[in-house]
């Protein structure tokens, strides 16, 4: 793929994400492109159907939050767990949430969509616990089905009062150190 094709299609997959995110899904292709400051024709050659930018959207995500989880396994082994529940709950949480639930209430399953973006998440997860473990900064006996669930449930908590949700992260991160 040429440079300026890779950039459109990077940008695309950007204004995608937040429009769907804040708006739903019902938005017109040609409103995305022209929020990309691209041509429609641009957005249905990389998408030739509305379900395959909902895809694309999804597994972009999903990479990005994967990527960035094991950047921080390389650079904060001990504290890279904390740094990626911070920021899925606080930074990513709202909009990442307005995603999925747009995709569910179209009936999309996000599992279905992308079948392998979950393996790579909590494989990512589980070397971020397990590194912060091994360095010491974490109970042994904390487990990535625990971690997520409390991911999910701070997020729920986000949506709906952003003050509780952060300080129940720093309840969460106590309840997790080790001693």
């Amino acid at each position: 793929m040429r440079a300026d094709a890779a950039r459109n299609r990077a940008r695309v997959l950007e204004v995608a994400y937040e429009t769907f995110a804040a708006d739903g899904l019902g938005v017109p292709i040609d409103e995305i492109a022209r929020r990309a400051g691209v041509g429609a024709g641009t957005v249905y050659r990389h998408f030739p159907a509305k379900e395959d930018l909902f895809r694309a959207v999804i597994e972009d995500r999903m990479r990005h939050i994967v990527d960035e989880g094991r950047a921080l396994c390389d650079s904060d082994p001990a504290g890279g767990i904390f740094t990626l529940m911070r920021a899925m709950v606080l930074d990513w949480g709202a909009t990442d949430r307005g995603l999925v639930e747009a995709l569910s209430g179209a009936g999309i399953d996000v599992n279905r969509a992308v079948p392998h973006a979950e393996a790579e998440f909590l494989g990512m997860v589980g070397d971020l616990l397990a590194a912060a473990q091994a360095a010491g900064t974490v109970r042994a006996d904390v487990t990535v089905p625990e971690v997520k669930g409390l991911v999910v449930g701070l997020q729920a908590m986000q949506s709906y009062n952003p003050a509780v949700a952060e300080a129940g992260l720093t309840v969460v991160f106590d309840g997790l150190r080790a001693k």
